[in-house]
């Protein structure tokens, strides 16, 4: 097995999804290994980039098949790469141990059809597996609390660049 420190990041994409009241969706975890408690399993939609992917057609995928939301507009995008390590002590058994975390590319978008679109429980039209068991929307000055605190400096600069769109 490598060396933590010798592990790559997984290339992943976030999308933080904007109602047109200014509150964000998050959904409730459905697992995994990185949760150590109750308080932290909320989180917006992300996932795997996947090989030649563009970015942008990698975060509508991955919204859709998280949440089976597809009636989105884009408004924004952190210009930077964003990283975090994942814990030593669950890195051997995260993504088989391939990985010593993600670096991530972040898009905001607004929601603009209707929160009964909205299906965690199957997602992507029933054809993948559930990432959430429930979802809610938040205000964005709360989701830095909300994360897993190894994912919360990610959260908070997702939040600094995206702030000004919770007030259109």
């Amino acid at each position: 097995m490598a060396r933590y420190e010798d592990l790559p990041y997984r290339t992943c994409v976030g999308v933080m999804l904007i109602n047109t009241k200014g509150l964000v969706f998050i959904g409730r975890r459905a697992g995994g290994i990185e949760h150590v408690d109750d308080a932290h399993i909320w989180q917006m939609p992300q996932g795997g980039v996947d090989p030649g992917e563009d970015t942008w057609e990698a975060a509508k995928r991955e919204l859709y098949e998280e949440t089976s939301v597809r009636s989105v507009e884009r408004l924004g995008e952190v210009p930077d790469w964003l990283i975090y390590d994942i814990p030593r002590t669950v890195a051997g058994r995260a993504w088989k141990g391939r990985y010593r975390g993600q670096r991530q590319k972040w898009f905001a978008v607004r929601f603009t059809g209707k929160d009964s679109e909205i299906n965690v429980e199957k997602p992507g039209g029933g054809g993948h597996k559930a990432e959430f068991v429930s979802w809610r929307w938040e205000p964005m000055k709360n989701l830095p609390g909300l994360i897993i605190p190894f994912k919360r400096p990610v959260y908070e600069r997702v939040v600094k660049e995206f702030s000004a769109l919770a007030d259109q």
